[in-house]
């Protein structure tokens, strides 16, 4: 592992989040809250402090003012360390006057930064990514290869190809090969990295380790007689294309990429089942966040299994199953929740309508995500859609079947939403 100066982490903050939408109608996708009490952007900033990793910079452009509060806020280093958390928003200067077009070129934006931080090695993160990874395992892996590029991979299905930059790498670790979301067979066929018929792909985690000059050196605008705005479309094809040392790094812990309404709907409930795949307590590598001075949350005479359930909350519910519930969730008597992301609130009592906070009294919610701040009138009923159901409602949307309450919404008594 490289002196901790050596490197600097720069994570994505990403575009404007439309397969999310519409919980990104208000804010960027890494500030979406995750797992009732965290938001996304907290997971590559703990990996990056729990690997050693203290030099961190957040790329933002679109809605980023509660991301710029949330880390302000969270992400505070003592006088006495080296490193801390800065954001770079994008900007228009002299030579570039237009907004982000890629992943890279939001990076090639920022190369007076980077340059400036001293750093050896740049390593690119995304900021809706759930997984924990010591990244300091991926450095030391770079590093005694000699590589210009490392490229985090993870096993991919068969049945699952189409949805990933596929990776082909040699028994040295070395990628020779790259296809993003191929779906020919013959090409399949070719991709093989792996000796397991139902994982036999590598597929890019989106995690890459530079080195410094040869980043700067494939950012220039005349490395290529076109543009390269994209590192997975563009950048890392062209490196392996030219024959430069890129090399596969193997994770095969849990990953899981949270962008669209079902991926984050059906990932926040797996946390909320019995022993889940990710937890976020682990004691050695926690995942940090905003801390909170909210008193334990009181449940009265209400049957809970499998739920997540932050501080803060006050529930009277009759029943609550497989549902995620947030900071500061009131919710009133016989009501029934199953299968549902209730997000809370950012403070108690009443929205500016008078309306107040949280989930009235005698509702049926099944199937939905309740985004901050609604407000549920009695008796509301709420039902899933069939699963590829797309509509929009000046109340709601609903978004591949999950019905989505946007964040600041009424919902009258006595609404029925369902198919």
């Amino acid at each position: 592992m490289p002196n901790s100066d050596e490197i600097l982490a720069v994570i994505l903050g990403g575009g404007q989040g439309k397969r999310l939408y519409p919980l990104t109608a208000e804010r960027a996708k890494p500030a979406v809250p995750i797992a009732g009490k965290y938001r996304l952007i907290d997971i590559p900033i703990s990996n990056c402090i729990n690997s050693g990793i203290f030099k961190i910079s957040v790329l933002t452009q679109f809605l980023s003012v509660s991301l710029h509060r949330h880390i302000s806020r969270t992400y505070n280093f003592d006088n006495f360390h080296s490193g801390g958390v800065q954001i770079w928003a994008a900007e228009q200067t002299m030579e570039n006057t237009d907004w982000y077009q890629g992943t890279a070129d939001a990076v090639r934006k920022q190369i007076l930064e980077i340059r400036s931080s001293n750093a050896k090695h740049v390593l690119i993160l995304a900021g809706d990514h759930l997984y924990r990874m010591n990244y300091a395992q991926m450095a030391e892996f770079h590093i005694q290869n000699n590589a210009d590029i490392t490229v985090a991979v993870q096993p991919v299905p068969k049945d699952e190809a189409f949805r990933f930059g596929i990776l082909k790498r040699d028994e040295d670790g070395l990628i020779t090969r790259f296809a993003e979301k191929p779906k020919d067979p013959a090409l399949l066929a070719e991709l093989v990295s792996r000796d397991d018929p139902e994982s036999p792909y590598l597929g890019s985690m989106g995690i890459y380790m530079f080195r410094m000059d040869t980043l700067m050196d494939v950012l220039r605008p005349d490395y290529s007689d076109h543009k390269l705005d994209d590192f997975g479309g563009d950048i890392i094809p062209s490196m392996i294309h030219r024959g430069k040392p890129v090399y596969g790094f193997n994770f095969e812990g849990y990953w899981r990429d949270i962008g669209t309404i079902r991926t984050f709907y059906e990932t926040n409930l797996e946390l909320a089942e019995d022993n889940p795949e990710f937890d976020f307590y682990d004691p050695k590598n926690p995942i940090f966040t905003h801390p909170r001075f909210l008193p334990g949350s009181r449940v009265n005479g209400c049957t809970l299994k499998q739920v997540l359930m932050a501080e803060g909350s006050v529930i009277n519910a009759d029943v609550i199953e497989h549902s995620v519930i947030g900071l500061r969730s009131v919710i009133g008597e016989g009501t029934v929740i199953r299968d549902t992301i209730v997000m809370g609130a950012d403070w108690y009592g009443t929205l500016n309508n008078g309306a107040p906070l949280g989930i009235g009294r005698n509702c049926n919610i099944q199937g939905a995500i309740i985004d901050k701040n609604a407000s549920i009138g009695d008796g509301v009923v709420i039902k899933s859609f069939p699963e590829g159901h797309e509509s929009d409602h000046p109340l709601y949307k609903v978004r591949e079947g999950v019905v989505v309450i946007p964040k600041h919404t009424t919902i009258p008594a006595g609404t029925v939403i369902q198919p």
